[in-house]
């Protein structure tokens, strides 16, 4: 097995081992690669916990959640019990297990699982979500633009949206390969800058064999620290970034920080939340905080009046003005 599940597996133990008695649930894919990965797991408790900290490890249903979700009503209550979640390949919408995880793993490639959520009682995200971030999004870069070079109009739309200001400072948080850089550039004309900041280096590096680094300064960060006094940005450009934060209000408020009174904030998608959703095989549900009403709530929380909102099939944009 790859070095990628063994790293996985181990920091699952390790975060799981001081809970005792413990049930451990690993539900979702199909079950032989539930089955897999929950041996992989319980192989990797030390002997001395394996005895008292693991009552059972489980392989239990398919991408519906069907035998977890009656499965769940004879269990020991929460505090005893851990459900992992393996997000499959498949196109089947997430059960019950799912929504009722503490870990949520993207196991899309059963050789490369990347952990996506932990429940904070389990595990602070520092101790997880940079690495598996990077993991993440990694073996994606090589291939990100090619797969969607097609959006760079809708970037550059987007940006226009904000209504940038010549020689301001822009950032762009998340900035992947940069697709953003080059309008963000022209937005803000030779008086302005523009940074790119991403947490993955293969991304960064990526963004400079595409010349984009001609466009921008490019910064290896994460979008919960940034590496910036407080309100230097008059434009943050924020794609796909929100949604994968441990703590979207977190994120936000750190955006807030770094933006000047007056200053702008755009939430970019280039597809809509429910045509993403539906490519991925999952379903819209009120948790979400990019919907409207918990996004709402999130900006005007976090020192952001919101002052545009779509949400259509071909992209999902959001500006805001940092109040």
């Amino acid at each position: 097995m790859p070095e990628r599940i063994t790293e996985v597996t181990a920091f699952l133990a390790e975060v799981l081992a001081p809970r005792a008695p413990l049930t451990v649930i690993v539900d979702g894919g199909d079950h032989g690669a539930a089955a897999q990965f929950a041996s992989r797991l319980a192989a990797a408790f030390p002997p001395s916990a394996r005895a008292w900290n693991v009552d059972a490890v489980m392989g239990l249903s398919g991408p519906s959640g069907g035998v977890l979700d009656s499965a769940l009503n004879v269990l020991e209550p929460a505090a005893d019990r851990v459900i992992v979640y393996l997000r499959a390949g498949g196109r089947a919408p997430a059960g019950e297990g799912e929504r009722r995880a503490q870990v949520v793993i993207d196991h899309h490639d059963p050789q490369w699982p990347v952990i996506r959520h932990v429940h904070p009682r389990l595990a602070d995200p520092d101790r997880w979500h940079l690495s598996e971030s990077r993991a993440f999004f990694a073996p994606k870069a090589a291939g990100w633009d090619a797969k969607f070079g097609d959006d760079l109009p809708a970037y550059a739309k987007a940006v226009e949206s904000a209504g940038p200001v010549a020689g301001d400072l822009a950032l762009d948080v998340g900035c992947g390969t940069g697709r953003a850089l080059p309008a963000l550039a022209a937005a803000v004309g030779p008086t302005g800058r523009v940074i790119g900041l991403d947490c993955t280096p293969a991304m960064l590096t990526e963004a400079r064999t595409n010349g984009r680094d001609s466009s921008a300064g490019l910064v290896q960060a994460d979008a919960r620290r940034l590496p910036l006094p407080a309100a230097v940005a008059g434009l943050v450009f924020a794609a796909g970034l929100v949604h994968h934060l441990p703590d979207p209000d977190a994120g936000l408020a750190e955006l807030a920080r770094v933006t000047r009174p007056g200053g702008r904030l755009v939430l970019f998608h280039p597809t809509g939340r429910a045509a993403l959703a539906a490519r991925h095989g999952r379903e819209l549900t009120s948790a979400d905080p990019m919907n409207e009403a918990n996004l709402r709530r999130s900006l005007a929380a976090t020192g952001w009046a919101r002052s545009r909102h779509e949400d259509d099939d071909d992209h999902f944009l959001v500006v805001a003005v940092r109040s």
